[in-house]
């Protein structure tokens, strides 16, 4: 008998379902009113949903329980907590576990001349400063959920970092190339993870993080997405709801002094990151029933309750060659935040994935299982409706190493 598995899929997936947790949360993230009554699914997760309600643990745990009051002294609190490491990683990192807000910014730039002395200086001192620049955006409206996490890819680290030790796996995105579908790799050296639930703030924070960086840097990709309906992919399934919750967060993403064994110890506390735009062919993919969109994806579209495995040899599920286990059935998980995106006039739809993971191979295991196929010839029929524009691997440093480069 195969061992229980919770799917850890690239777009999102969850194994059985919503939890009573989760879909509360997640309504009042969209707007969407409480249900007057409970689910199956809530009942036998009252006791949890209580305790959440009312634990104020680390932004970690805070990720996936009930939002704070809606009142300025919890919010003027909250924004002033750092967040906080145990014993495991001594440090402080960038807020990669941020809530889940209503819009985002992804902007992926090059470094116009890495051999320019004043280029890097500009962005040494500009990542130094992030967290001003946060701050300076975040105090406009305190119960915004604003937070920016930014990441460095694998050509601009020496230069940036004034060549501190590179993280172990840090490398440039490597293309996949399978019988029908590529995973394309493009350029970036910097990477912008920008959200809040209002838009202004992302947008003020881009105007004034591209004025500071001035023309040392070219835009390569800026996309703008906002969550849809109740945690909704423009595809119409539930997206995000197995990311890891509690303290899984911190040792699904973060690195620790166990993982360096190269003299990298810099990489403690910073995490890998993973980007890709994908546009979806939504016609072609209302072409197909219900039944052949839930085979697809391998759960239903209404409840997102998980379909049964394909024999071994058959063609997978999404939900299955995105979930990455060891021979014990251990999975690994990562932090998706991804976001739908498009332009209804010029008719482009699409998702935008960005995974945070302690361990880029996972990443990289689940592309290779979509694109290549498990077993190999037979790919993920969800890339017969979505297609990758780019794909770029970047490292978000500890913020006690990103304040350090002004001195670098």
């Amino acid at each position: 008998m195969k061992p229980f598995r919770r799917a850890n899929n690239l777009f999102g997936s969850c194994r059985n379902g919503i939890s009573s947790t989760q879909s509360n949360y997640l309504r009042s993230r969209s707007g969407l009113p409480q249900p007057a009554c409970r689910t199956f699914w809530e009942y036998q997760s009252s006791a949890p949903a209580t305790a959440n309600r009312q634990s104020t643990g680390s932004p970690s745990e805070r990720r996936h329980q009930f939002p704070p009051p809606n009142n300025a002294m919890v919010q003027t609190a909250e924004l002033s907590m750092r967040p906080k490491m145990g014993s495991r990683v001594p440090i402080e990192p960038q807020r990669v576990d941020a809530p889940l807000t209503q819009s985002a910014t992804f902007l992926v730039l090059t470094i116009n001349d890495k051999n320019d002395a004043a280029a890097i200086s500009t962005v040494r001192s500009t990542l130094a400063g992030l967290d001003d620049l946060s701050k300076n955006v975040a105090i406009r409206d305190l119960q915004a959920s604003f937070a920016c996490t930014v990441g460095i890819g694998s050509e601009a680290w020496d230069q940036v970092t004034n060549g501190l030790a590179r993280p172990g796996e840090l490398h440039d995105f490597p293309t996949v190339q399978g019988k029908v579908h590529t995973a394309v790799s493009t350029p970036g050296d910097l990477l912008f993870h920008i959200r809040a639930d209002r838009r202004d703030l992302c947008f003020e924070f881009e105007r004034q993080l591209m004025d500071l960086l001035s023309d040392t840097v070219t835009v390569v990709d800026e996309t703008v997405g906002f969550r849809y309906f109740d945690v909704r992919d423009l595809l119409g399934f539930v997206d995000g709801t197995a990311n890891p919750a509690g303290s899984a967060v911190d040792d699904s993403i973060l690195v620790t002094e166990q993982d360096v064994s190269d003299g990298s110890e810099t990489a403690v506390g910073g995490s890998y990151i993973v980007v890709q735009k994908y546009v979806h062919d939504l016609k072609a993919w209302r072409n197909l029933s219900t039944e052949q969109q839930e085979a697809v994806i391998g759960r239903t579209k209404l409840d997102n309750i998980e379909l049964d495995d394909a024999p071994d040899g058959r063609q997978a599920a999404h939900k299955t060659l995105t979930t990455i286990a060891d021979e014990a059935g251990n999975e690994y998980s990562i932090l998706r935040d991804n976001m739908p995106f498009g332009n209804s006039g010029a008719k482009e739809f699409g998702t935008y994935f960005i995974g945070y993971s302690r361990r880029l191979w996972v990443i990289e295991k689940m592309l290779n299982r979509m694109f290549v196929g498990d077993p190999p010839g037979l790919h993920d029929r969800i890339l017969d409706f979505s297609r990758p524009l780019t794909g770029s691997t970047f490292f978000a440093p500890a913020a006690s190493v990103l304040a350090g480069l002004a001195s670098g």
